[in-house]
């Protein structure tokens, strides 16, 4: 059953029911995973999404702040969600398809602004939350497993614009890009996105701060599509659609696009 997955912290899923409308319609991938959804479950705009054939959604949400969606035009059941580092936060569900894919959509915390947990206290929730993930998978090593999401962290030089620049600026530091490799490797994961496009600057998050994204340029890749090993090799076709960080009132953040023959 082949199927093409997509991810996307959209940065308010209400205020931008239209991009995400527009992608379904556009790109029609089969699964979009949703971050940042900035909702309570039972208030995400599902009418749209459902008439473009997205009859099937599992999600946390909260008001304002967080929130993790699936939507799916295959069938998918709800396959839980955990609060890593009990934060209180919507920042994971997972969703398990037919043919006993599990799909984790994660939301990692950014980190505030300061790389230190002496003085940052969210800083030190991020490393925690990455910690969390990586005993949780150690414990129980997933199978069969996609994990997807807004992980809030540049892991290779070619991943951001400039890596001696940002070697001290939160998302790209040793120490958060050594807790998501540590947590990639407790669950076996592939980076697909890197083993389809192994070489060369990819991005997938512009800053708002930027009076000309495009032209400046200054981007990390902060979204990620990973794949346990038993199911890594079906997967293709990968891709970031940077320009919808072009469409009217964006989110900062653009799609991240791969497809799985499973």
């Amino acid at each position: 059953m082949p199927f093409t997955l997509a991810t996307w912290n959209i940065n308010s899923v209400r205020l931008r029911e239209g991009l995400v409308a527009r992608l379904m319609a556009e790109e029609q991938p089969d699964i979009l995973c949703l971050q940042e959804c900035k909702s309570p479950v039972e208030l995400i705009p599902l009418e749209q999404f459902q008439a473009l054939g997205y009859g099937y959604m599992v999600a946390r949400g909260q008001k304002g702040y967080n929130g993790v969606a699936i939507l799916s035009k295959l069938p998918i059941t709800d396959a839980g969600g955990k609060d890593f580092a009990n934060l209180g936060h919507a920042r994971h569900v997972a969703g398990r398809l037919e043919n006993g894919v599990t799909i984790h959509n994660c939301y990692v915390p950014a980190g505030g602004d300061i790389p230190d947990r002496t003085q940052n206290e969210k800083f030190g929730q991020k490393l925690d939350f990455l910690t969390e993930m990586r005993d949780a998978f150690h414990g129980d090593r997933p199978q069969k497993s996609i994990l997807v999401g807004d992980l809030n962290i540049a892991p290779r030089a070619d991943d951001v614009w400039n890596h001696k620049q940002l070697l001290k600026i939160v998302s790209h530091t040793p120490i958060e890009v050594a807790h998501l490799t540590d947590t990639q490797a407790a669950g076996g994961f592939v980076d697909v996105t890197r083993a389809d496009i192994p070489a060369g600057p990819l991005y997938s998050w512009w800053s708002y701060r930027s009076p000309d994204w495009d032209a400046d340029d200054k981007g990390r890749r902060l979204d990620h599509i990973w794949a346990t090993g038993d199911i890594a090799g079906a997967a293709h076709g990968s891709r970031i659609l940077r320009t919808v960080r072009g469409w009217e009132q964006p989110s900062d953040h653009v799609p991240v696009f791969a497809t799985f023959d499973l």
